[in-house]
């Protein structure tokens, strides 16, 4: 069994930053599990600002949908693998099922693996839900996602970090 890291906060409030700086003490190889795409400019941009921040001791590997199935493939290979970020992964799940209960379900799958690993994780995701209530029913039923695939997440995770203004604050662990 390896140890599972989970890092939640809210936009742009040193997530990433905090998830690469505990996975590097692992040492390389070092896996990076990607969810996100670049769907426009401003996420290429995006995309290309955390690869150069991570720059050439991290492998990349792409996978918006079959998560649990990259890691399950990868496992072994790394010292550590980041997943960054859960939440572009959900996105890119409710889109795709358009069924809650099926995203739910990849969640579990997520989970399941965190006890059987040997690769130890670092999973990154964003705190969607301390703001207002959103005014359209996909939005509020993101945020509730969101919520529960977090406390999930959370559970079964060996270490949780919250980060706010640059700040991590240890949870548990």
């Amino acid at each position: 069994m390896s140890k599972t890291i989970f890092i939640t906060g809210g936009a742009r409030s040193g997530k990433s930053l905090l998830a690469e700086r505990l996975a590097g003490e692992f040492g390389a190889p070092l896996g990076y599990v990607a969810t996100g795409r670049a769907g426009d400019a401003e996420m290429a941009e995006r995309i290309a600002r955390h690869q150069a921040r991570r720059g050439t001791a991290w492998q990349t590997i792409e996978e918006p949908f079959a998560l649990a199935e990259a890691i399950r493939g990868h496992d072994g290979y790394f010292n550590v693998m980041l997943v960054d970020c859960i939440t572009l992964w959900l996105t890119n799940l409710l889109l795709k099922y358009d069924d809650v209960a099926k995203v739910v379900a990849d969640v579990r799958d997520l989970t399941n693996l965190f006890s059987v690993s040997k690769t130890p994780l670092v999973l990154v995701s964003n705190e969607v839900g301390m703001g207002i209530v959103p005014e359209n029913r996909l939005a509020r039923t993101f945020r509730d996602l969101a919520g529960e695939a977090n406390e999930m997440i959370a559970k079964a995770s060996d270490e949780v970090y919250v980060t706010f203004a640059g700040l991590p604050l240890k949870l548990k662990g």
